[in-house]
């Protein structure tokens, strides 16, 4: 349900444009269930950017604001929280156990949603981690709908990213007994859900995000496994460099230089070996997992910045 006070914002902010507001809210029926997106607009002219979040089960609608405030001068900013993600969850739950061919469908028809009440013929589409095994299906299946896909720290090989995450934990962690012990559980490719809650656990603790340690972190973890398990077991077995070796629209890639859960040098290395019309990688210096997090400002501009490479 949608808290009053943003109902609130909506209205009083409201300005016409092919029926929508300048923060328009609809919830179409997409993959069967409303599906929650959020069209932040002043003028319809603008380019279209649609965010894909990470996660999966996550969702980039809460602190948008801080890294979209820049675009807006740009764009037409889109964001969707996806199935059993946000406030899509909170309009209804998937009525099946969630999986990458039907989050790939629904990613699809939002497009196509989007598309049809805007009167776009083609959008800018942008996958954040987890976002990016949907993002780059439709890169691979309709390139026509995009103007350009960015992405962010993406998911390219995952089995020999947790390889690496699992061997740079041990090595960090090597004076730390517990961490150890539980590291020395981990099985790669994944078997069980602890396996990937060791991992996820130190990598934070690493991070500094000392609560993971609590029973609360696991039990919500563990929780979180239920849903999306299933959905993670399947991304595991994803490996762009033998299934997507060319694209047929441009692609910019934006990589945290220390991001060491989504491997650097693993998508550093697939960027060079990717075919496509045009493409560029940009290394954010300062930054993980969470490049708009980290570095909002050079983020926001590096994606205007390819405004001005496009062929008319």
């Amino acid at each position: 349900m949608i808290k009053k006070s943003i109902l609130i914002a909506a209205f009083t902010l409201s300005i016409p444009f092919y029926g929508c507001k300048a923060q328009d809210v609809s919830e179409p029926q997409i993959g069967g269930i409303k599906q929650f997106v959020q069209i932040s607009t002043d003028d319809t002219a603008k380019p279209v950017l649609l965010f894909l979040s990470g996660g999966p089960g996550s969702s980039m609608i809460k602190n948008e604001a801080a890294f979209t405030r820049i675009l807006r001068s740009r764009f037409t900013i889109v964001h969707w929280d996806q199935r059993n993600a946000g406030k899509t969850l909170a309009l209804n739950p998937s009525p099946t156990q969630p999986s990458v061919e039907q989050m790939v469908n629904d990613t699809y028809q939002v497009i196509e949603f989007v598309r049809k009440k805007l009167g776009k013929e083609k959008i800018y589409l942008l996958g954040s981690s987890w976002g990016n095994v949907l993002g780059f299906q439709i890169v691979k299946t309709h390139p026509q709908l995009l103007h350009a896909y960015f992405a962010v720290n993406p998911v390219v090989s995952q089995v020999a990213s947790e390889k690496e995450l699992l061997l740079t934990l041990k090595t960090h962690f090597e004076g730390n007994p517990l961490a150890t012990e539980e590291l020395a559980k981990v099985n790669i490719p994944i078997k069980a859900d602890e396996d990937l809650f060791y991992l996820r656990k130190w990598l934070f603790y690493k991070d500094g995000k000392e609560f993971v340690t609590s029973n609360e972190f696991k039990n919500g973890f563990l929780e979180w496994s239920k849903s999306w398990s299933p959905v993670w077991n399947e991304v595991m077995n994803i490996d762009l460099p033998e299934t997507l070796k060319e694209v047929d629209c441009p692609v910019y890639f934006f990589v945290g230089k220390n991001d060491i859960q989504t491997s650097t040098r693993i998508t550093v290395k697939y960027f060079e070996r990717l075919q496509a019309p045009k493409k560029e990688l940009y290394i954010f210096e300062k930054s993980g997992h969470q490049i708009h997090q980290d570095e909002p400002e050079r983020f926001q501009n590096t994606i205007i910045s390819t405004l001005a490479q496009r062929t008319p």
